[in-house]
């Protein structure tokens, strides 16, 4: 919420429209007077790492009545405010909807009862109340939006707090009952124990029993899958309830009712843990820093775009990967009606009103973490083995993506074969399959467990030209001869491929090699998992939000140091090769003065400017007898880095500060690849390997079908048209909010081969917003400039 009132302000101010902030919600827009004050820049110094929100909030009770709602438009109407911005959940929505509707009637009767005057030359109609809702609720349970503020900030609390349990739990052999917020949407409990991998999770939108073919009560299958686990080596159990989970009958299910469920029937020393208020806690992580930030800067956007006296009543949200604008009402509807879905026991149509990611993301939690019956195994001559190998650079996820598939394996009857250090072990023979428990705690864990090299397989054909810029280390070449014996030797018969831009290079080899080498004839696949998110295919790969995350928390503690010192700037050179993601979105998560990233570059002149503003900037609060903050540059790597390293730019902004300001540096390096792997890491790698699985499984049937059927029809294999169906090879990825299988010869295409990414970015239209919001573009009255660039025309 804080970032987003940093944005709205700073944005607001740089577009001359005057910000007002309201104290105490609803309750500060009816009282009024000192509650509504004018924003300035300053005003909203700090914001960033804050949790809750600066500005108070209240009960929606405040603005019930007829009264209120007079006293609030009549305090609306004598500040000249025409656009109001809630940031808040579907109650706060909806009252203020009914605030706009009643507006005309409102002002009438404060002009009748001469409250209000209406100046001679302007008509009663000019006067409108635009509404601009901001979802914010840990819920997540406003409709016709992907992610609502606070709620991935509210996954990580839970998140650290099970992954703290998980210890205790497994050194006493104990089940704990975790019971997390959600009275009508059960996101974070789901998400929640998909990124821990939870033993059982009850939620409203899909009572029990978990697995719709069985014939017993669900307190009889959340004993067996509990009582199975154990038996195949677990020590711990746990459990994650929503608050508003039911059975099918509208029955609550309570963690205390479960908890005497588990006594009872296994005998197990069971805990209840309720997190409570410590949900909405806590730093703000970096996803929801950078959703705020540019959910914020479309409101003032839409309010510059508007007509006069147009009357705006429109829903800021997230779908697809892109800031989207709805009517607000349709989404108060729709949220609604899914809250009355739910208490007509229509399960279905609550699960199909989600957005997409949900269904599909229980799904994936089912199929990977509860163990499944033998009804749920394939046959055997449909049973595969799956070879699962990491390439490349360790990143958050990997662990997590490789748990799900073994699981998933052991469950449909597949044989998950674990490849160990990359393609050198491969040919080392370092090969064997994988089991249940082994894998157990992966879900947790950073790095990657099965040892990650860069080892790669020799070039043939185009594919020679992915090294043609970065030379490769001969020793990391494996003859992709050797790679293809090895593989028939194993009888991989599907290989899983998990890594960055190497595991992306050898998968357009192996692609190549399959016209040479029969053996290499088989469905391959890969999950794109790199820090850097340079990996064509897919706008998010694992790694980059644990990468981001632990950016944030370097960059606070860092602009800590800087602000003691009042007058430091600090240059963090951060990774990503040759690829700005981490730069561009760590700078707007950070709030930093500006970033160099390689698709902007750095020049003098850049340097010069960027000199001129940090001066200025120190001088105004030398001025106004403000205490100077300290400040961040964050800078890619591989930015111009044969001129302009991070100690030159240090160098020469240190130099030209003139005592003014110093600078220091900081390189974080390999902290980047983080320990623990962060919530979305975890989900969007369970997500992708469950999918993953899914599609070796179909393309191992249409070969079977097309080998049937050119055997069965003598087809000449040189002239049949499905000749190359064992030749493909293929990338996963986040589109949107869909999952996305492209032939890895189609993302060749899109493919920057001398720069080693794709040359898809996405993030690069928000890198405007860094200096907008570090007041590049915006002058204080009292600062050298034209008076006339700061008329008001516009009051929010």
């Amino acid at each position: 919420m804080n970032a987003a009132i940093r944005a709205l302000v700073r944005c607001g101010l740089t577009e001359r429209i005057t910000p007002y902030i309201i104290f105490n919600g609803f309750k500060g827009l009816v009282k009024g007077d000192n509650s509504i004050k004018k924003a300035g820049w300053e005003d909203v110094r700090g914001l960033l790492p804050l949790g809750g929100t600066v500005l108070d909030s209240s009960d929606c009770s405040y603005i019930a009545t007829h009264e209120s709602r007079l006293k609030a438009a009549k305090n609306l109407y004598k500040l000249g405010i025409k656009y109001l911005v809630i940031i808040g959940d579907n109650e706060s929505f909806s009252y203020a909807e009914i605030l706009q509707n009643e507006w005309n009637d409102l002002i009438n009767e404060l002009i009748n009862s001469n409250s209000i005057e209406i100046p001679e030359n302007n008509s009663n109609s000019k006067y409108t109340l635009s509404i601009l809702a901001l979802p914010a609720t840990i819920d997540n349970d406003i409709a016709m939006t992907d992610l609502t503020l606070g709620t991935c900030t509210s996954l990580e609390r839970i998140c650290e707090a099970l992954d703290s349990l998980e210890s205790t739990a497994q050194s006493h052999q104990r089940c704990f009952i975790i019971k997390v917020v959600g009275k009508r949407c059960g996101w974070l409990a789901l998400m929640a124990a998909i990124a821990v991998g939870a033993d059982c999770t009850f939620i409203p939108e899909r009572p029990p029993p978990f697995q719709q073919d069985v014939n017993i009560t669900w307190e009889e299958e959340m004993c067996n899958i509990i009582k199975t686990k154990r038996e195949k080596g677990n020590r711990k159990s746990i459990i994650v309830v929503s608050e508003g989970a039911t059975d099918k009958n509208l029955n609550p299910i309570t963690a205390t009712y479960i908890k005497e469920i588990v006594e009872k029937n296994l005998n197990i020393d069971t805990r209840i843990t309720t997190l409570g208020h410590i949900q909405r806690e806590g730093i703000p992580c970096a996803y929801d820093r950078f959703l705020a930030t540019v959910q914020a800067s479309e409101i003032v956007t839409e309010i510059l775009n508007s007509k006069e006296d147009e009357q705006l009543s429109t829903l800021i949200g997230v779908c697809n990967n892109t800031i989207t604008k709805t009517p607000l009402k349709q989404s108060v509807q729709l949220t609604t009606s899914i809250s009355e879905a739910l208490s007509n026991k229509m399960f279905d149509t609550v699960m199909n009103l989600r957005d997409p990611d949900f269904k599909a993301s229980y799904n994936a939690y089912i199929e990977s973490t509860l163990f499944s019956s033998n009804s749920k195994k394939l046959e055997e001559e449909n049973c595969l083995r799956i070879g699962i190998i990491h390439v490349g650079s360790p990143a958050g996820g990997m662990n997590a993506a490789t748990r799900a598939a073994v699981r998933l394996c052991l469950n449909r009857g597949h044989t998950p074969v674990g490849i160990f250090n990359s393609f050198s072990g491969l040919v080392n023979g370092e090969v064997r399959p994988l089991t249940w428990q082994e894998v157990g705690g992966w879900t947790t864990i950073g790095g990657s467990k099965l040892g990650i090299n860069r080892s790669q397989p020799t070039p043939v054909l185009k594919s020679k030209k992915l090294y043609k810029k970065y030379n490769v280390d001969p020793n990391e070449l494996i003859d992709i001869g050797l790679i293809a014996y090895h593989l028939q030797e194993q009888n991989i018969q599907g290989l899983l491929i998990i890594g960055g831009y190497e595991a992306y290079c050898s998968l357009y080899t192996l692609y190549e090699a399959k016209s040479i080498y029969p053996s290499l004839c088989i469905p391959m696949v890969q999950i794109a998992a790199t820090v850097s998110n340079n990996i064509p295919g897919t706008d998010h790969s694992i790694g980059s939000d644990t990468a981001l995350n632990t950016i944030v928390q370097a960059c606070d503690h860092i602009k800590l140091s800087a602000s003691a010192s009042q007058r430091r700037v600090f240059i963090v050179e951060v990774q990503g090769g040759n690829c700005g993601y981490l730069s561009t979105m760590g700078g707007l998560a950070c709030g930093v003065t500006c970033t160099y990233g390689p698709e902007n570059g750095i020049s003098l002149n850049k340097l010069k400017n960027d000199k001129r503003h940090l001066t200025r900037r120190y001088k105004e609060a030398e001025l106004k007898g403000i205490k100077n903050e300290g400040r961040i540059i964050i800078r890619n790597e591989f930015t111009n880095s044969s001129t302009y390293s991070t100690k030159v730019i240090a160098s020469i902004l240190n130099e030209e500060g003139h005592g003014l300001f110093d600078c220091r540096t900081a390189v974080l390096g390999h902290l980047q690849q983080g320990g623990l792997p962060s919530p979305l890491d975890r989900i969007r790698a369970v997500r992708q390997a469950v999918e993953c699985i899914n599609w070796l499984e179909m393309k191992t049937k249409e070969n079977k079908k097309i080998s049937t059927y050119k055997k069965y029809h003598k087809v000449n294999a040189k002239k049949d048209e499905f000749r190359n169906v064992d030749k493909e090879a293929y990338v996963i990825g986040i589109r949107g909010d869909k999952l996305v299988f492209t032939p890895v010869n189609e993302l060749i295409k899109e493919t920057d081969i001398d720069l080693r990414k794709g040359s898809r970015n996405w993030w690069m239209k928000y890198y405007p917003l860094i200096k907008i919001l570090s007041k590049y573009y915006y002058f204080d009255v009292n600062d050298e400039t034209d008076i006339d660039y700061l008329t008001n025309e516009k009051n929010i």
